[in-house]
């Protein structure tokens, strides 16, 4: 049996009752809901919207301080960095518009599920196995475009009322938001949204207890609605794809397309062959270098863009953010409280660029932009002296 009220959806099965909340991750009046609905109906359970490793991140306000730059970089974890921070800024920027704390309802239900001898159990499912999901899920189109959807998102100065904060909850309203979402990104959906409704209805169904209730978004209450009388495999969902081997066969071959191109011009037209390495090096170095400078890089990290992106072009191993970052990093490293500062600085534009954290995971991003691009202007540039050689 299913029962709706505003924002609360009741559900009975098997013998348990289970309370769904509705929240917008950034409204007071959800926090001030959750609370009310746990003191009220003292259940045996709280079920957050959380994963241990966020849930973590959120009890300990001081992580950042332990935080080792050049191990990001190292493990090649800078852009999923990066993409976090421009993921939350805009969160954190509604949330600071309202004078509040972010995850402030999620906060709540860990306060009121202890005031009230509750079990918290944490539902959601591990942030990198979704991340891994949705990468392997978009293909390189998609991954582009999320990229810039999400690089997009540190320039927004959007502001909302919170009236209209309140409406975001309205059911009909979220799936619209899905329609038009999924219409960019119809593969995403399903390991953002689709899995991971499965996944909290999973540990919402075997909460210990009678009566659970559980701290939502509410983009996923009517997921949860109708996959929670199912049964799901979590160790399906759990499972993280394994690595598809074309995007190396690939990144081989198009350096060694390159360099078989310019080897047969310089046997056809040494001087188009001169050329043909000219523009290599100049396009890789200088669009690299040039990413490197409006991240605002040190000198050092500039050049070593423009010296490392024609080689790291033609190793799928190597890349010349990589070098630039670890430049960066050494003549200008991030001290204790520019990581005490990221909650503060990633609200702005100007705080991303100021903030030596997020400076380095910029020069490391625009650096590998740069050769990019680079590749593909210097490789048309090398096909069409290679053609012209042939007449």
């Amino acid at each position: 049996m299913i029962e709706q009220e505003s924002n609360i959806t009741r559900i009975e099965q098997d013998g348990k009752e289970y309370i769904l909340i509705g929240t917008a991750h950034v409204s007071k009046h959800s926090a001030e809901e959750v609370k009310e609905v746990i003191d009220r109906e003292q259940p045996d359970s709280v079920c957050i919207e959380l994963d241990k490793q966020r849930y973590q991140a959120m009890m300990d306000g001081n992580r950042w301080k332990d935080t080792d730059i050049f191990k990001i970089i190292k493990d090649k974890k800078a852009t999923l960095l990066l993409m976090n921070l421009a993921i939350s800024s805009f969160q954190k920027r509604i949330a600071k518009q309202f004078n509040i704390e972010a995850g402030q309802e999620m906060l709540q239900g860990i306060k009121s599920a202890e005031e009230n001898g509750a079990k918290l159990v944490l539902a959601d499912r591990n942030i990198q196995i979704t991340f891994s999901r949705i990468w392997s899920a978009v293909g390189f189109k998609g991954k582009m475009m999320l990229l810039s959807q999400v690089i997009a998102s540190i320039f927004s100065n959007e502001s909302i009322t919170e009236e209209e904060l309140e409406k975001m909850k309205n059911q009909d309203s979220i799936d619209a938001i899905l329609s038009e979402f999924t219409e960019y990104f119809p593969r995403l959906k399903k390991p953002l949204v689709d899995e991971r409704d499965q996944y909290l209805a999973e540990k919402i169904k075997h909460a210990p207890g009678q009566k659970v209730v559980a701290v939502l978004g509410a983009a996923h209450i009517p997921g949860i609605t109708k996959e929670i009388g199912k049964d799901h495999d979590l160790s399906q969902l759990t499972k993280v794809p394994e690595k598809s081997k074309w995007p190396k066969r690939i990144g081989w071959l198009i350096p060694i397309a390159i360099v078989t191109l310019i080897i047969a011009t310089f046997l056809l037209n040494p001087v188009a062959g001169w050329r043909q390495m000219q523009s290599w090096l100049l396009w890789n170095g200088s669009l690299s270098a040039l990413g490197t400078l409006a991240a605002f890089g040190h000198p050092l990290a500039i050049l070593t863009a423009f010296i490392a992106a024609p080689i790291t072009s033609l190793n799928p191993f190597m890349a010349a953010g990589f070098f630039a970052g670890f430049v960066q990093a050494y003549f200008n490293k991030p001290q204790v409280s520019d990581f005490e500062q990221l909650n503060e600085d990633v609200y702005s534009v100007k705080g991303f660029w100021h903030n030596k954290v997020t400076r380095v995971l910029l020069v490391i991003l625009l650096a590998n932009l740069g050769s990019s691009l680079g590749t593909l202007a210097a490789g048309t540039d090398i096909v069409r002296l290679f053609i012209n050689s042939l007449s």
